[in-house]
This record gives structure tokens, sequence and C-alpha cells, in this order.
């Protein structure tokens, strides 16, 4: 069953619609369900799928040669073709009058065989895309190669493409599409837990309970997902120790460049490169207060909630978990820190539902812009912290999101009045709040003759 990633689908069939040669490019982190996205495009289309290997140029050409006969020409002999210029020219004469889609999967792999790929591709594609009907699918999991490499300036097929796919995990609201017969807390903490990667998802057994789950999954040395992100690192990352230490103290609170690099033991400058190396791929991100674009104070944290759980509960407990303990590991987990690591969570997926109910047009106003402000109260002096403040121009929404098993009061949402009384800017103010257990009747009361709050359960997210 395919599920999410309609939007990239109903994109991708459109291009296929359109006369002349078309060249996508898809791109993402391993596990992320880029594959599943391009069979699904793929079905009941004349298609070349290729899959390059982590091997010798001769090896990729022979399989490459294999899989274009084989669908083109199926009753000829299978003879390798000579090199990839012969391979490349020949699908590029056989899609001249007749739509083909052409696949080159883990195409860094291929390009790592011989140097010389791209070019040839390139060469092929400036001779042919005039008078082609070729579908041309580029498809990598190496962020940093994808990047730089394939849609870089200073690659050869730079300009070439005509359209880009950058597959990011599901959201909360798409993760809970695979996540059928939990409740809808459960649904976020699995989120929470997996991070949205679909690969991830498909392997909670239903069956089960959220806790049974983690426990199998990553409390267990023969787990799934005991050793997952650690592994994910030796194969994308150079160094990979040092990256495991980065990941780590963020995990543990560090937040700021000269901290991380502290803790780490490293110079400011490498911390830097290696951080921005890690957002790349999107396991760690940068942020600054909302409002304040190009703002000093920036800080880190784990983009990924799956490594953010990793390296905070299991990396820590590996000998303990090793040792037959797992159980007693995941026992303390789940009474002790898993509600304030979905708690986080959870203000993520709200800025997510903002963004999903702007879409339907349901908000009061058109935001540009959301995200997490904090900095001084300069009248009170003291440091201030907003979950979220979605704006446009001098129009705001303010909002607070409590994770907690008490209902949300007046208190809460007068304190979030005063914090944003220290923006002068924004004349036309909302505020938004997100409780996964309720208000109080003050403060449902209050909000009926106040027409500019908006009281959000955990059941609206997923409406």
């Amino acid at each position: 069953m395919f599920i999410g990633r309609e939007m990239e689908l109903d994109s991708l069939n459109n291009s296929y619609q359109k006369p002349g040669f078309q060249f996508p490019v898809i791109y993402g982190r391993r596990r992320v369900g880029k594959t599943t996205l391009i069979n699904e495009f793929c079905k009941n289309k004349k298609t070349v799928y290729f899959v390059a290997v982590q091997s010798t140029s001769k090896e990729n050409l022979e399989i490459l040669s294999d899989q274009i006969l084989m669908t083109l020409a199926p009753n000829s002999p299978k003879n390798p073709f000579s090199s990839f210029r012969e391979a490349f020219e020949y699908i590029f004469e056989q899609s001249k009058n007749e739509r083909i889609v052409f696949v080159i999967d883990e195409y860094p792999y291929l390009a790592g065989s011989d140097n010389a790929v791209s070019s040839i591709l390139q060469s092929a594609i400036d001779r042919h895309h005039d008078n082609n009907q070729l579908y041309l699918i580029l498809c990598g999991s190496s962020m940093s190669f994808m990047e730089t490499q394939v849609l870089g300036y200073e690659s050869p097929l730079y300009g070439r493409r005509t359209a880009q796919y950058k597959i990011l995990p599901f959201d909360y609201f798409d993760s809970a599409k695979m996540l059928q017969g939990y409740t809808n807390e459960e649904k976020i903490t699995l989120y929470s837990i997996t991070g949205g990667v679909p690969e991830y998802l498909s392997r909670i057994d239903g069956k089960l309970t959220v806790q049974e789950n983690a426990n199998m999954l990553f409390f267990d040395t023969s787990g799934r997902f005991f050793e997952e992100p650690a592994n994910l690192l030796k194969q994308e990352l150079k160094i990979p120790e040092t990256y495991n230490a980065i990941i780590a103290a963020i995990a543990d609170g560090c937040s700021k460049l000269n901290t991380i690099a502290s803790n780490v033991g490293i110079e400011t400058s490498q911390c830097s490169k290696m951080l921005a190396t890690l957002i790349s791929h999107g396991i760690v991100k940068k942020e600054h207060p909302i409002t304040e674009s190009g703002s000093r104070k920036s800080i880190y944290l784990l983009a990924d909630w799956m490594f953010a759980f990793w390296f905070r509960f299991v990396k820590p407990e590996i000998s303990r978990i090793s040792a037959g303990l797992g159980k007693r590991v995941c026992d303390q987990v789940f009474s002790e820190g898993i509600f304030s690591h979905t708690g986080r969570a959870f203000e993520e997926c709200a800025a997510s539902f903002m963004w999903r109910w702007q879409r339907e047009e349901k908000l009061p106003i058109s935001f540009i812009n959301i995200g997490k402000w904090w900095g001084n109260n300069p009248m009170e002096r003291r440091e201030e912290e907003i979950d979220f403040i979605a704006f446009n121009g001098n129009e705001a929404i303010f909002g607070e999101c409590k994770w907690r098993s008490t209902k949300i009061g007046a208190d809460i949402f007068n304190d979030l009045i005063r914090r944003s009384s220290l923006f002068k800017e924004f004349n036309s103010i909302h505020y938004a709040l997100f409780s996964k257990s309720g208000y109080t009747d003050g403060l449902v009361e209050q909000s009926k003759t106040n027409g500019n709050i908006m009281l959000f359960q955990l059941d609206d997210l997923f409406n």
C-alpha cells in the first residue's frame, strides 16, 4: 500500500505527460522512501530501472547493460555494451519516438566507479534532449554528493535537470497513516522515536504496545535499531567517531557552537564544518529566534527525532543493554524520559499542523514563517521563550504547546499574552494553544468571548 508522497507523485506524473525530454533528480537520506516513490511512479510505464552498486565500473556496466537489453531488446543476445557512452546512446536512440523511463538509482555509486560518467551523461543529454522522449531519473542517498556533484554549479550535469525532489521523512500526519490501531497520543510518541522515516515506521508491530516496540527495536542487541544511527554515520561520513561525539553533545543539551566544540574536544572551525555536514544530512538543524533573521543567537538542535531518541536514551546505556538489561533500561526511559522527548516533538507537530491549516485556508492570517523564539525580557530582566510565532508583516499568531497530563488553564494563556507584548511590531495578534489533555472550563469560556484564541486538542491534529 502506497502512503504519502502524493504531491511528489502527482508532480512526477504531470511532468511525464509533458512531451520531450524530462530529467528529475530525486534524493534524500537512506530509508526515507525514495525507491518506493519511484516504483509507484513507474507502474504501468515502460521502464529501465538500474540500481548501481558500490563496485567497479565494469560490474556496473554489465548490470546496466542487462537492464537495458532486458527491457528494450528482450530477444537480443545479452552482450554488455562496450562503454557507458554506448549504453546511454542506445537508450536515447530507443526513446526518440517513445516515452521511456530510465532510472539510475544510487547514482553516487555509479559516478564513484567511473569519474567520467557524469560528463558522458551530460554529453548525451546535450546531443539528444531537443528531439527525445526519454524520462531520465537520477536518484541518490548521498545528500552531499547529489547536491554538489549533480545539482551543484561545478557539476557537468548542472542546469540539465528539469525538476528536483528532496525527499524528507514523513511528518506526524503522514506517519500516522502507517500506525493504524494506535491512539493519537501513541502515534505522536511513535513519530518521536522513528522520526517519520517510512522504513522505520514499517517495523512497528501493531500487535505490540509502544513500549514493547521500543524495547524490541532499540533496547535489545538483536533489535533493528540498536545500532542504526551509528551504522548510518559509518556509511555516510568520514571520521564517524567525531560526528558521533558531536551528536551526543547536542543530545546531552549542548546547543552553542563553542560549547559543542569544547565538549567534543575539537576546534570551533572544524566543529562548524562538521555541523554543516550533519545539517546537509538532515540530522542537525541550526535555529535562531524566528523573528531575528541573521541573529548571532543561533543554536544547534537535533533535527532527526530517531537520532535524538537513540543518542539520548540508547547510546549511554549500550553497556547495560549488552549485558541483557535492555528491558530494565526501556522501563526506565518510559517512566522518566519519554514524556519530555515526545513533548519537544509535539511542538514540531503543532507547527506542521499550522502549515497544513494554512494550506486549507483555515487560519485568521496567512503567515510566511513559523518557528520558536527566545530572548531577553528587558523589563523583567529574564530570558523568555515562545513555542512558536507564525507571522507575516504586522500580523502574528503566538503559540504554546503543552504535552502534559493536566489541562491548560487561563494562567498559561495569560502568560502567553504577557510574552507576546514584547513584540511591538505586531498590531494584529492571535493565539493558538495546543494541549494533549485539553483545557479548563474557564479557558474554554474565555475563548468563546475572545475571538483571537484558538484552542486545539490532540485529536484536532489528525482531522
